[in-house]
């Protein structure tokens, strides 16, 4: 029987389990670089976050067993759908996301069950490198706005200095803590980011620490399980308004898988295959809806993570998953996370996000993409541009906007536009 493959870049590789003190260290920073994202999705939406840290651990947990524990990947809360939650929040209510949360996850099913029966060469030449790569690079570059925003200004819009020395402290932590700290303090360099930049907002003045003392130790969240608090009827808005943007999300999970296998030197495309990756995120976007959560989706910062830090074990996000769901339910704990400063999570953003608009450039270059040719570089334009600069468009009760016009815009022109234009024929 032949030996198991270790990637030897890895410091822990797919299948290493740490040991219980690391572990939990290693956990809490994929919690932690991910939080900052999970949780403002449901805070814009008017969800409730904690239900949204639930419905991530619990989703990721579900990931990890429909993958066979192989791939290393964390499920977030997606953006791609707010701006259809925060209609659907303003005329239905969460009924009506719920429905298109689990449509979405009914699309993921039903592709999942395509590629099982017919293949995935389909889904390649709808997807292909030239639409992924500048897709994941919308997906980093299209928040840089808002961190920089977040570092800068206070919660009424107005410039603070203040705000400014925390974030770039933040941010020349990590990059210090990655570069030069040696042994198990080198696996942790966001975390230990974080928790300095969390000081430095202290040291200032910008925390707001009573939230924390004045929080119970336990509190539950505020759970919207089905047949509870959802309607008997059929939101055929919301369902025709989110089932779309599941070919997005299904763009950023294709390109998220992309690194990933990069990264750990191995293919997930062919094993775990395209439909256990499909129809793992599919069960989580459902079981997410079932809970009372926004729609999930593979998380972009998991993966500056694991290029960062060379952890790629599973167990390590299966436990960041657990970490989640507890957290949910411990008030003081959540209170205190709840209490980082959005000017620590920008700065921890300027190097998570830079990793995710890199990986996608990676892909580009890694595909060796011809931008010479014209036919990639109109596509690599358009969706950079759409992306970045928010092009909004409305057809009755469809919004597409940002990342996800600019995906179905890069689909649309890698179908129909030739090989090569007319001045490039020989």
């Amino acid at each position: 029987m032949a030996a198991e493959f270790r990637n030897p870049e890895a410091i822990l590789d797919i299948h290493d389990k740490p040991k219980p003190g690391p572990w939990l260290g290693l956990s809490l920073q994929h919690l932690f670089s991910m939080f900052g994202s999970t949780v403002l999705v449901p805070i814009m939406v008017g969800l409730d976050p904690g239900v949204a840290l639930f419905s991530s651990g619990l989703a990721t947990l579900v990931y990890l067993f429909i993958t066979k524990r192989s791939v290393p990947a964390y499920l977030g809360s997606s953006f791609a759908f707010i701006t259809a939650m925060q209609v659907l929040m303003g005329t239905d209510g969460y009924g009506a996301i719920a429905q298109g949360s689990l449509t979405t996850g009914l699309v993921y099913i039903i592709t999942a069950l395509i590629v099982k029966k017919v293949g995935s060469g389909w889904l390649d030449k709808v997807l292909p490198p030239i639409v992924v790569g500048p897709v994941i690079m919308v997906i980093g570059l299209g928040l840089a706005g808002s961190v920089a925003s977040g570092a800068m200004n206070n919660a009424s819009g107005d410039y603070t200095p203040k705000y400014v020395l925390v974030a770039l402290a933040t941010l020349i932590f990590t990059i210090v803590f990655n570069m030069y700290l040696k042994g198990f303090f080198s696996l942790i360099p966001i975390l230990l980011g974080i928790i300095c930049g969390y000081l430095t907002a202290l040291a200032v003045g910008i925390v707001d620490f009573q939230a924390v003392l004045d929080a119970p130790w336990f509190s539950l969240p505020n759970f919207e399980i089905m047949g509870k608090t959802y309607e008997m009827k059929m939101h055929w808005d919301a369902i025709t308004m989110m089932a779309p943007i599941a070919f997005v999300t299904m763009t950023e999970m294709i390109g998220d898988v992309m690194v990933i296998n990069k990264l750990t030197k191995r293919n997930f495309f062919e094993k775990p295959g395209m439909f256990r990756l499909l129809l793992g995120d599919g069960f989580g976007q459902i079981i997410a809806g079932m809970v009372g959560g926004p729609p999930v989706t593979l998380y972009g910062e998991n993966i500056g993570v694991l290029a960062i830090t060379r952890v790629h074990s599973v167990y390590v996000i299966g436990g960041a998953g657990v970490c989640a769901m507890a957290l949910s339910f411990i008030g003081k704990v959540s209170a205190l996370i709840l209490s980082i400063p959005q000017p620590v999570i920008s700065g921890i953003s300027f190097v998570l996000f830079g990793v995710i608009a890199s990986s996608g450039l990676r892909i580009l270059i890694d595909h060796k993409v011809d931008l010479n040719q014209k036919r990639n570089l109109l596509i690599a334009s358009v969706i950079l541009i759409v992306g970045v600069g928010g092009l909004v468009l409305e057809i009755g009760s469809f919004k597409f906007s940002g990342m996800a016009l600019a995906a179905i815009m890069g689909i649309i022109m890698n179908l129909v536009l030739p090989q090569q234009a007319r001045s490039e024929e020989a």
